[in-house]
This record gives structure tokens, C-alpha cells and sequence, in this order.
């Protein structure tokens, strides 16, 4: 599933315009960092605009057994400011609301965003962006 939306989210030249850092599988690279995401930092070491795909928990919901509920949590980075990942925050929920990203999804959904946050670890302003896709296991 996280492939999936990454793929989505790679395939879209607006939104990879504004994540000049790139786009990022947690399950491939883990965690941005300068050893695992060195694209994702400029020539000073500074991060870029950059987004990680994370999955979240999951549970049983809707109609059928094996009918469920995933969360998938993005998080976007910007070294200083918020109007790069603001921006991608609104295309991507274009691109994911109300979609079908993947095999057996029926629908994902905007769960909410966590706006005006810090990651300290990297020295950057960070977003959440959180997704609900309902889905067959």
C-alpha cells in the first residue's frame, strides 16, 4: 500500500515540483536522513522540501472480514518556512481524497493534518498529513 502511494505521489510533476527533496518510502529508506535521503538535502546539508510515507496502525472495519482500516501518515519537511509543504499538503490531498490507490482499496480518505510543527531532530518546520484508505487485507 505504501508503494502505492508513493507511486502516486512521484507520478505527479506539480507536487514533485514543490518536494524538490523528493518523495520517500519509510519501508525503503527508513527515516530522512542525510545518510539514508542525501537528495533530500541541499549542498549545505540543509533539508529541501521533502515528504516520508509512513503506514499506521490498522483495524477491522466495514462490511466484510477482512474489510479494514489503514492509516498512512505523510510527513513533509522544509528547512525554514511553511510555503512549499503547505502547498504540497493541498495537492496532495487532491491527489489521495476520495481515490483508489492500489489493489483491493475502496476509498482513502483525509484524515487531518498536524500543521505547525518542528521536527528538532533534522532542524526543520514538518507537517502530518494523515490518510485513512479502507481497504480488503
Amino acid at each position: 500500500m505504501r508503494s502505492a502511494i508513493v507511486a502516486v505521489l512521484q507520478a505527479d510533476a506539480t507536487l514533485t515540483g514543490l518536494l524538490t527533496g523528493g518523495i520517500y518510502d519509510a519501508g525503503v529508506v527508513g527515516e530522512i536522513s542525510r545518510v539514508t535521503t542525501p537528495a533530500a538535502f541541499d549542498e549545505h546539508s540543509e533539508v529541501l522540501p521533502c515528504a516520508l510515507v509512513k503506514l499506521a496502525s490498522e483495524a477491522p472495519d466495514g462490511p466484510f472480514p477482512t474489510a479494514s482500516v489503514l492509516g498512512v501518515d505523510l510527513y513533509l519537511y522544509q528547512r525554514a518556512g511553511y510555503g512549499s509543504i503547505d502547498a504540497a499538503v493541498a495537492r496532495i490531498f487532491v491527489l489521495l481524497h476520495r481515490q483508489r490507490v492500489g489493489n483491493g482499496v475502496w476509498q482513502v480518505t483525509h484524515a487531518g493534518d498536524l500543521r505547525d510543527l518542528r521536527d528538532e531532530a533534522l532542524g526543520c518546520a514538518l507537517i502530518l498529513s494523515r490518510f485513512q484508505v479502507t481497504r480488503l487485507r
